[in-house]
């Protein structure tokens, strides 16, 4: 009875797991060391979704670099131009899409200015649960492969609000195909 159990229990977790690479709704987020697994929640942020997926597709992620990281909070890039978290793409800024989605480890947000909606090309993924950012911030993903390359994105200066002199940076970020 237990091998049964066990065998249907793979097969289940396999199936699923699958299934999920499989969709449109995957982004893979290559850096030097691995690659980053990104589950999409059109469900809960369609609009955010979108423009991830448009932006990665153009090649405007590639060589971003990861302009401020903060031990324990969030590693966050999008800003190719001018590296340093004040440049974003030629799009208009999106409404905020404050949904459900919880910033648990390994949540995808969109970073923005004071204003909630001015989210543009920045996200961040958190590498500490931050519940204080629930329904401050647009929830849109989440990693499903790859944390531990996550924890590896060199981090920033804490004086300096996370800034990373010598970033590491994307190599490659497309919609899964």
């Amino acid at each position: 009875m237990k091998r049964i159990f066990t065998a249907a229990l793979v097969t289940t977790s396999t199936a699923v797991h699958s299934e999920v690479l499989d969709s449109q709704d995957v982004i893979h987020l290559d850096v030097e060391y691995g690659r980053i697994v990104i589950k999409l929640r059109p469900d809960l942020a369609p609009m955010h979704v979108d423009r991830i997926k448009e932006l990665s597709n153009s090649g405007f992620y590639d060589g971003a670099p990861w302009h401020r990281v903060i031990e324990g909070f969030m590693a966050q890039t999008g800003d190719p131009k001018n590296g340093n978290g004040t440049g974003g793409s030629h799009l208009p800024d999106l409404p905020a899409e404050f949904n459900e989605g919880q910033h648990v480890r390994g949540a995808l947000s969109m970073a923005r200015a004071g204003n909630p909606n001015s989210a543009n090309s920045q996200f961040f993924i958190v590498l500490d649960d931050a519940p204080h950012l629930n329904g401050q911030y647009t929830y849109f993903g989440q990693v499903i492969e790859g944390m531990d390359f996550v924890d590896q994105i060199r981090k920033g200066n804490p004086a300096d609000n996370g800034a990373v002199v010598y970033p590491d940076r994307i190599v490659q970020m497309q919609v899964a195909k």
